[in-house]
């Protein structure tokens, strides 16, 4: 399996994202460069689509594969691409606050410890749907690790369409998520742009 190995806040400060977007609460010392050239349309393009395959941690076949996914679905393509990353199990499992970094949520949905509607799911790109229950599976709830993550995350603000029950390590799909609740800067239609080229 391909994973990025880049650095994480050099690149968050070269595609000019916050590091808290990814769940990492650092600061970089150094200073941005200045007196960069104007970008061209196709650079503003090709920025935007490296910050949304960064931000979700997919790679280039996989995103591409979404992009098709969501010109097949009803309404806006460049909402469809958002709202289906948003609801990747990796990711809902990170907005839950059951990890602190969608990295670690791919790591804890990959050794199995988390259920959708009480079957274990250990696929990290599997694409929830609205009902559906995601909880930490019943023997891994004791792991001193994931009560520590829970703990930790207890302060940190649940989406809108996600309901989350601290006490027993439950979280719910109310709906999918909008436009609205996207909390990072992208163009998305920039995104759409470059693939409809």
């Amino acid at each position: 399996m391909a994973k990025n190995t880049q650095p994480i806040l050099k690149r968050c400060r070269t595609l000019g994202i916050e590091p808290m977007v990814l769940g990492i609460d650092k600061k970089s010392n150094r200073n941005p460069k200045k007196g960069r050239k104007k970008q061209s349309e196709y650079g503003l393009q090709l920025n935007e689509k490296q910050k949304v395959k960064f931000i979700y941690g997919v790679l280039e076949k996989q995103f591409r594969k979404y992009y098709e996914m969501a010109v097949k679905r009803n309404g806006i393509t460049g909402e469809m691409l958002l709202q289906l990353l948003e609801s990747r199990l990796d990711n809902v499992v990170f907005r839950l606050g059951l990890a602190n970094t969608r990295r670690e949520a791919r790591q804890i949905v990959n050794h199995g410890h988390i259920t959708v509607n009480g079957h274990k799911v250990d696929i990290p790109s599997y694409l929830v749907k609205a009902g559906d229950v995601i909880s930490v599976k019943e023997k891994s709830r004791g792991s001193v690790r994931i009560k520590q993550i829970v703990e930790e995350n207890a302060k940190r603000v649940i989406p809108q369409w996600l309901d989350m029950d601290r006490e027993t390590f439950t979280g719910k799909v109310v709906r999918l998520s909008n436009r609205e609740d996207i909390d990072y800067d992208v163009e998305e239609h920039l995104i759409v742009e470059l693939y409809s080229k």
